[in-house]
């Protein structure tokens, strides 16, 4: 068993939390950078997928195994190396750039790279929440985490976009440096509750066994299922939008790194007001029907992306916000279920598992939407997504028993299935 949380463990967590938004500002960054500087050089929406494709593969492979390894052994010591080989492989990167070597293939091996450091980061530390921070706060924490998310998230692109404004690449890389030792410092001071494993048989298991336990215990939570089928489906026809993005607003539209700077921006600023839902409601009468209402309405305005006139960025700027407001209503909502069904043993392998099975569409839409792009043209193919997406999402709600879950009431870590 886990230490239990406390207002002791929650301040640390809080310390902890600041230095990895800190460290998310100095990824943004350098991510906004690096699809600028792939669009500029190879105008191809086809090299636009493969580099999405090849950021998401490692991710999805290694996803399953990093959660198992954050079960088994210290997180505090896993994030620490990942995080430090990731800032350094940052700096080899700009090293290259510097003396002027850099070509695309090397990129696109930096950016696979640091997928796999992320593959491990991002399970680790989804664990280290519900270890540290009282289970009567995590509906409002994993609100206001998302507010703050969002916040760097709006201000990552016009920061990566003003400075490329003023400086080269080789220099913009550096931010990803200075704030790896800025998020280093609560690392290192904090203490990190591990999970002990009382039985010794444990240790013996092999990872496929743990894996196994974890698809067990994601059975036992009735409508989890087709919750993650909804949700793969749905990446799949969200990731042209992001994986073309760049290609659209400056290619398409003719705008400039400003121009999809802001929209992002606006997208970003639709998740901070869209967070504050969550933060403050502490309970939803019909979390399920909240998830399909909110799954159709991101779809409108993926919708209004793709009608959008040539270089009429305020109707795309509506789409984008209105598809960033209900994202952080939606995810909130399935991860607090999640963190309160779940034992803190298993966490890491879960939200692994949950992680994986939502991601195997991602490099799917991402290596298919350069091609797709070139069949339909990118505005049609947003146009294709969005309705299907729309379609897909109430079909299931109207003709599977995924209404009938429960989702709003916890029962001792399970949810059971309404009566009706």
């Amino acid at each position: 068993m886990a230490e239990l949380a406390d207002r002791h463990t929650f301040k640390n967590y809080l310390f902890f939390w600041t230095g990895q938004l800190f460290s998310l500002l100095g990824s943004l960054v350098v991510f906004f950078v690096i699809f600028v500087w792939v669009t500029d050089v190879t105008r191809s929406t086809s090299m636009l997928s493969l580099v999405n494709f090849i950021y998401l593969i490692p991710m999805l492979i290694i996803t399953p195994f990093a959660g198992v390894i954050s079960d088994r052994y210290n997180r505090k010591y896993i994030i620490l190396i990942v995080d430090s080989l990731q800032a350094y492989f940052t700096l080899i990167l700009t090293i290259f750039f510097i003396y002027n070597v850099a070509t695309v293939w090397i990129v696109f091996v930096f950016v696979g790279i640091r997928s796999v450091f992320q593959s491990f980061h991002s399970p680790t530390v989804g664990a280290i929440m519900p270890s540290m921070v009282p289970k009567d706060k995590l509906g409002r924490i994993n609100g206001i985490n998302y507010f703050f998310t969002g916040i760097i998230q709006l201000i990552g692109p016009v920061i990566g976009a003003m400075l490329l404004a003023f400086f080269p690449i080789q220099i913009v890389l550096w931010v990803d440096v200075i704030t790896y030792f800025i998020a280093l410092i609560p690392l290192l001071i904090i203490k990190i509750p591990r999970v002990n494993i009382n039985s010794e048989n444990h240790q013996k298991n092999s990872f496929i066994k743990d894996m196994k336990e974890g698809f067990t215990t994601i059975r036992t939570i009735p409508g989890l299922v087709i919750i993650m089928f909804i949700a793969m489906f749905i990446n799949l026809l969200i990731q042209p939008l992001t994986v073309l993005m760049p290609y659209y607003i400056k290619i398409i539209h003719s705008g400039d790194n400003f121009i999809l700077a802001i929209l992002e921006m606006v997208l970003q600023l639709g998740m901070i007001v869209g967070a504050i839902i969550p933060a403050i409601k502490k309970q939803w009468k019909n979390s399920i029907r909240t998830m399909i209402i909110g799954i159709v309405i991101i779809n409108i305005g993926y919708l209004m992306y793709a009608i959008a006139p040539i270089g009429v960025y305020p109707v795309m700027g509506v789409g984008a916000f209105i598809l960033g407001l209900l994202l952080p209503v939606i995810n909130t909502v399935v991860l607090t279920v999640v963190q309160k069904a779940v034992p803190q043993d298993k966490m890491g392998r879960v939200f692994s598992i949950l992680n994986t099975l939502v991601m195997i569409a991602s490099p799917i839409g991402a290596i298919i939407s350069g091609p797709l792009s070139e069949l339909f043209g990118v505005s049609w193919l947003y146009f294709y997504c969005a309705i299907f997406g729309i379609i897909i999402s109430i079909s299931i709600y109207m003709f599977t028993s995924l209404r009938h879950v429960d989702f709003d009431k916890e029962l001792n870590g399970n949810t059971e299935i309404n009566k009706k």
